[in-house]
């Protein structure tokens, strides 16, 4: 290999949605390998900014253990309302699938974090209809919660700091550095723009039908919305990420 081979970003070719996020344990090892001194830190692990965020990716969403984990609850939920229109038993039966999942990282003495975010989503829906009596009620906090990070992510991008490139900073250290970088914004609001997007949709689809009252609806939307939206985006962020094109700076 010559001296202009190694210096240029490695191109890891297209990749699914899946490519992007690896499981815990490939998480965990290469977080291992930087705490004992494995490679010269995060900037001799990651050569191009795609490479950084795939890792960063993988790691924040739990590999795709995690992402099922996050899903079931909710998906559960819905199937088993839309099937019996019944609030509690479909409130229970999702509570006990989320603490069975529970139960099973902690005898495995893996994660818990990304069960006890499913439990803490499902908790405050559930009280949300409890209080209410209503069943639609059990989906205002998820569109509560997409509305929310829409504005926060369109709102980082259109002041220019888009709220990916924080995800950069906490990596290399400086959390503003990757600001210097107009190819990296460029980057970043990409990223975050593929972020906002399905919140942005879910929040403008299931809003009216909630005022409407339609659970079916709503239940439907949730679904077709979650996942499959997700990975949608996923898969665009997967192309995007593939392309390996945005080489990171040397540091000083």
């Amino acid at each position: 290999m010559t001296s202009d081979d190694s210096s240029r970003p490695r191109h890891l070719g297209p990749e699914s949605p899946e490519s992007i996020f690896d499981d815990d344990e490939a998480s965990a090892h290469e977080a291992s390998a930087h705490e004992t001194g494995g490679g010269a830190g995060p900037r001799a692990a990651h050569d191009t900014v795609e490479h950084l965020i795939r890792t960063k990716l993988s790691e924040a969403l739990g590999g795709r253990r995690g992402i099922v984990e996050g899903a079931v609850p909710t998906v559960l939920f819905t199937l088993t309302y839309v099937i019996t229109h019944e609030l509690r038993p479909s409130l229970i039966l999702s509570i006990g699938v989320t603490v069975v999942l529970l139960v099973i990282r902690l005898v495995q003495r893996t994660t818990v974090q990304f069960v006890l975010n499913a439990l803490f989503g499902i908790g405050i829906a559930a009280v949300f209809a409890s209080r209410s009596g209503e069943a639609r009620d059990v989906f205002l906090p998820g569109i509560l919660y997409n509305g929310a990070y829409a504005a926060v992510f369109v709102i980082s991008i259109l002041i220019g700091w888009p709220l990916v490139g924080f995800m950069i900073g906490s990596i290399t250290g400086d959390p503003t550095a990757w600001h210097r970088d107009k190819a990296m914004v460029r980057l970043c609001a990409q990223m975050t723009w593929l972020f906002a997007l399905p919140c942005v949709l879910r929040v403008l689809v299931q809003y009216p039908l909630y005022l409407g009252d339609h659970i079916a609806l709503l239940g439907t939307t949730k679904i077709v919305l979650g996942w499959p939206l997700q990975l949608a985006a996923f898969a665009a962020m997967a192309w995007l990420l593939s392309r390996d094109r945005t080489p990171l700076e040397s540091a000083p």
